[in-house]
This record gives structure tokens, C-alpha cells and sequence, in this order.
């Protein structure tokens, strides 16, 4: 009998324009998948994945808040989560920093990676990033994966608690804003159950330097809308919740199953704005049954 090899996660970096992305990545282990790479690797060819699934983590996180799933992805696929500009250990590069710089970003890393296709997997920020550079390559997409995010852009009110936000960040420092950020985005429970969970978050956002962190609150207040796109989205989507998301209410969760054509709905009671760190386990058996249904 053959002994399937398990494929760790491993930590690599590339350069991508002005900057070093790092990111992580899963490899495919299935018997069939390895087979296929042995004998292409045997016949002198590089070696080839099914279509991956490339994890966007939201603001002002890093990669690692997508380590269940790559631990948990279903095995016929390749996982990759990488740091977005200026997060965790990407580079800032020249230091302006926008959505649609995040998608241009995105679709080169792709093209370095020489991923033809991906399905993209984003919170939140990483919902916003995946919708811009879905507007930008439509034929990059083979399925989307939105998570407790939305189509529109800041309304004047929005752009003002940003700015207010930076001016908080600029006064008291990041240490400040992770622990009060970090009290929005999980429900209640998950503050007294998931205490794993928030102090990961609560890292993740310590790391972040506040040149970083202002220069992302910018880029958020000024994205454009998205939302006459949706129409456009005829790959396979997946739109994921928590119940309990006060960042990101359900009405513009509605707006994206309104208008995506075929859009698929989940919704996860008892959580937050990070269902996928809340209740990493439900999430990741509705991502791997989706990508059952996709393959």
C-alpha cells in the first residue's frame, strides 16, 4: 500500500513590482494529484496543481488568520494566503496604498505564481480586493468566496470614522486600536469562548506598523463602488456571514446575494465578523463542500 506523503504548510516569499509578498502555501496531497506529479516530473515537466484557492485576509490582519484552512482544505487543492502590502511580512513598498493597488497586486502575483486561474477566498478587505480584481481579469476567477464583506463604497458618515480612526491610531498607537478594534469584530461569544482566536487577531494587529495601518484606513475610506459589477459574476460564489457581524450587517450581505447571478448563501449563528476564526470548523466544511460542487 502507498503511504500518502502530508503536505505541511510551508512560508515562502516572492517579488512582486516594488514589493516582497510572504505568503503561505498547502500543496495538493492527494495520491491521484502526486501521481500525476511524479510522472510529470519524470517526463522533465514542471510540476502542475488543480486551480488553487489563494485566502485574502481582511484589515489590518495577516495571512495567518487562514491557517485552519489551510490545514483543513480539501486535499485535491493547492491553498495560498498571502500578506496584502505592508501586512505582516509583505513590504509597504512605495507606500501609497490602494484597493485597487491590492487587486492590481493580487493578479500579478498570480501571474509570478504562473496561476492561470484561482479561486479567491477574502474577508472583509480581502471581499473588497477579490471583487476590484475580479472587475479588473474577470477570466483570473474560477469561483469566489465572500466572506463578511460588501460591494460599496464609504458614504461620507463611513469616510469620517475612518479619518477619525487614523487620528485615534496616530494618538494612542496600534496597541490601542488592536485591543478596541479587536472587541468589533467577534460576537460576544466569541470574546468569552474563542479567546485563541482573539488574541491572534489582537497579534496580527500589533504587528502592523501605523504607517501601515493609516495608510490602509485611506485606501478603505477612498475605494470605489463594486456594485455594478455583481451582475457581471458568473463563476461560482459562495457568500459566508456571522450572524453577529456589526461591521458588516446583512443588508449588504443582500445586496451581493441580490446580485450575483447563482450566489450562494451561508450564515453562522453565534458569530462575528470572522466566522472563518469563530467557528473555523463550520466554515471549513461549507468551503470544502463547495469546492466539492466546483471541481
Amino acid at each position: 500500500m502507498r503511504i500518502k506523503r502530508k503536505k505541511e504548510i510551508q512560508h515562502r516569499r516572492i517579488t512582486v513590482g516594488d514589493i516582497g509578498i510572504s505568503y503561505l502555501i498547502r500543496e495538493a496531497r492527494t495520491d491521484k494529484q502526486e501521481g500525476r506529479a511524479d510522472k510529470a516530473e519524470a517526463h522533465g515537466k514542471s510540476r502542475k496543481y488543480p486551480v488553487p484557492v489563494i485566502f485574502l485576509h481582511g484589515f489590518p490582519f495577516n495571512k495567518n488568520m487562514w491557517i485552519s484552512q489551510l490545514e483543513e482544505l480539501h486535499p485535491d487543492f493547492t491553498g495560498i494566503a498571502v500578506d496584502i502590502r505592508g501586512h505582516g511580512n509583505s513590504t509597504m513598498g512605495h507606500g501609497f496604498f490602494s484597493v485597487d493597488l491590492f487587486a492590481r497586486d493580487l493578479l500579478e502575483f498570480m501571474r509570478k505564481m504562473n496561476i492561470a486561474e484561482a479561486i479567491v477566498c477574502g474577508v472583509s478587505m480581502g471581499g473588497y480586493i477579490a471583487l476590484r480584481a475580479h472587475e479588473l481579469a474577470p477570466e483570473r476567477f474560477r469561483a469566489l468566496i465572500l466572506s463578511d464583506t460588501n460591494s460599496l463604497s464609504d458614504d461620507n458618515e463611513g469616510k469620517v470614522k475612518r479619518f477619525e480612526t487614523i487620528q485615534s491610531v496616530l494618538k494612542h498607537g496600534n496597541r490601542s486600536f488592536a485591543l478596541t478594534f479587536s472587541q468589533k469584530v467577534f460576537s460576544g461569544q466569541s470574546l468569552e469562548n474563542n479567546r485563541h482566536a482573539v488574541q491572534l487577531i489582537k497579534s496580527s494587529i500589533r504587528r502592523n506598523n501605523i504607517r501601515t495601518i493609516c495608510a490602509t484606513l485611506l485606501a478603505l475610506a477612498s475605494r470605489t463602488e463594486t456594485t455594478g459589477h455583481l451582475k457581471n459574476i458568473t463563476v461560482p460564489t459562495l457568500l459566508v456571514w456571522g450572524a453577529e457581524d456589526v461591521v458588516t450587517p446583512k443588508s449588504q450581505a443582500d445586496i451581493l446575494l441580490e446580485n450575483i447571478p447563482g450566489a450562494r448563501f451561508v450564515e453562522f449563528p453565534g458569530c462575528g465578523h470572522l466566522p472563518s476564526l469563530e467557528d473555523s470548523a463550520g466554515f471549513n466544511r461549507e468551503l470544502n463542500a463547495f469546492l466539492e460542487i466546483i471541481a
